[in-house]
This record gives structure tokens, C-alpha cells and sequence, in this order.
């Protein structure tokens, strides 16, 4: 694995470097939720779309990984698992509930 750089310009360890990665991909799934959650524009399209279905598997996906990273995660990136996954599960309910009160379903 070559040698990557925090944004201090500071050499990270191997161990820096899998965190680094993990925070990557929690952050991926968040900004999936967040295009089928209407909340933000998807690059390739330039538009804002509602998709609940690939919301809901975004989020499933962290749920997933925070499963079976449980106890394995310094503390800080745990709990940037935990309030990405409640500011999701919140803009999700509240999606849904919008559904509800219009009568569309998704």
C-alpha cells in the first residue's frame, strides 16, 4: 500500500490508512442515503431525485458494517457511525412520513 497523506501533509500508518478507507465508505453510503433521500443532487444527473429503495440500502449498509465492526473502531469513528446512522434513520422517517400524508408510496 503506498504511503498516503493526512491533510496536515503527516505520513499516516497502515492502521491510520484502514480508518481513513472505513471513514471513506461510511461517508459513500451517506451521501447514496442522502441523494434517495431527495436531500441532495445526484453528480451524474445534476437533479435532485427521491429514491427510497436505495436510500433504505445505504443505510442498511451501515447498519451492516456497524454490526460487524462492533467493538473493533476507536472511539471517535464509532460514534461518527452511530450520529451518521441516526441523522439518516431521522431523514428517512421523515420521507417516509411525507409519503404517508400525500398517500404516494415508494
Amino acid at each position: 500500500m503506498t504511503d498516503k497523506v493526512d491533510q496536515n501533509g503527516e505520513k499516516l500508518n497502515e492502521d491510520q490508512q484502514q480508518q481513513l478507507l472505513f471513514v471513506m465508505l461510511i461517508q459513500q453510503h451517506e451521501q447514496i442515503a442522502m441523494m434517495g433521500l431527495g436531500k441532495s443532487e445526484n453528480p451524474q444527473t445534476g437533479k435532485t431525485e427521491r429514491d427510497l429503495k436505495s436510500a433504505k440500502y445505504a443505510i442498511d449498509t451501515i447498519v451492516m458494517l456497524e454490526k460487524y465492526t462492533k467493538g473493533n473502531l476507536p472511539k471517535e469513528i464509532s460514534s461518527y457511525v452511530t450520529e451518521t446512522l441516526n441523522k439518516l434513520r431521522l431523514a428517512f422517517a421523515e420521507e417516509k412520513k411525507k409519503d404517508k400524508s400525500s398517500g404516494d408510496a415508494e
